[in-house]
């Protein structure tokens, strides 16, 4: 069975648009110092046509803003690159000049490395002789591989919150990291809307195993008393939302069966399912029957 494909430059987008100010004050301090954030928007979405290479390319995240302090607006260019690219920094200055030619303003370029590889990527293009350098082009980079994810647990930030799951830990490192995941998600006390997509961020890039789900809860378990009962909440919510998901597609496929039995089967096989999952994740009994209304037997059945 072949995985879905992840479209990433879409998880990039919706989370840098929803959390920009954020991201250039993790990452870009001094931009963030001299830029006018009460004056940000966001442009409509640039595709560009190689046509030498008979590609056709879209922008990512394109913002206009102003400078403190002066007049006319700026535009800044956020390019998210998920693979590993030997004509990246080219196809950077593309987009530079053909955004400035359809809109005659500074550009800040930026540039977001998310690849699991570790590698050294350039952060500008030239075109030089040995008598002259025609052009020098530049351009900010995040390599998110390279940046050790402790470093970045402490920022009451979601934006880290988020990328922490692309930064550099192993594999020894996933249950930690997502502990601290869960533990910024807390001290930052967003509304839902927000919370879900850090945390559907985060799960797409970082997802933990039936005995890793176990050890994390164990780990809660013995936190600071306030604080464990908090991110204990939050991984059932997210169970509790999982459950719900399994339910409705064990709803959906029974109404595609297209008779009563079949969407009540649906249903029960769906809680059955999301028993499964609880049971591996070391959930008891009990509270299982809490949170599926399934009766106690029938769950003690499945756990045979």
């Amino acid at each position: 069975m072949t995985k879905p494909r992840i479209d990433h430059d879409r998880l990039f987008k919706e989370l840098l648009s929803t959390f920009f100010e954020e991201f250039l004050l993790l990452f870009f301090p001094d931009v963030y110092e001299h830029i006018d954030v009460r004056h940000l928007s966001f442009l409509s979405e640039e595709l560009f046509t190689d046509v030498t290479a008979g590609e056709k390319h879209r922008v990512d995240l394109l913002v206009e803003t102003k400078m403190k302090g002066e007049e006319g607006l700026i535009i800044v260019h956020v390019e998210h690159q998920s693979y590993a690219q030997q004509t990246f920094p080219e196809r950077m200055f593309l987009y530079f000049s053909r955004l400035f030619q359809k809109y005659r303003r500074r550009i800040v370029p930026i540039a977001i490395f998310s690849y699991d590889e570790s590698r050294d990527e350039p952060s500008s293009w030239r075109i030089q002789f040995p008598f002259l350098t025609v052009l020098d082009f530049r351009y900010l980079t995040v390599e998110l591989r390279k940046l050790p994810w402790r470093a970045y647990i402490r920022h009451d930030n979601p934006v880290a919150a988020a990328l922490i799951s692309k930064m550099g830990y192993n594999k020894e490192e996933k249950v930690e990291v997502k502990k601290e995941f869960l533990r910024m998600l807390v001290r930052l006390e967003l509304d839902e809307a927000k919370q879900r997509l850090l945390f559907g961020f985060f799960e797409t890039y970082l997802r933990l195993s039936a005995e890793e789900e176990a050890k994390l809860r164990n780990e809660v378990r013995q936190m600071e008393t306030k604080e464990a009962k908090q991110v204990m909440e939050l991984i059932i919510s997210y169970e509790q939302r999982g459950m719900e998901k399994g339910i409705e597609q064990g709803i959906k496929q029974g109404i595609k069966q297209g008779m009563k039995q079949g969407r009540q089967q649906g249903i029960e096989e769906g809680k059955l399912e999301v028993v499964k999952r609880m049971l591996a994740k070391g959930y008891d009994v009990n509270t299982i029957h809490e949170l599926t209304g399934l009766p106690v037997e029938k769950i003690e059945k499945v756990k045979e």
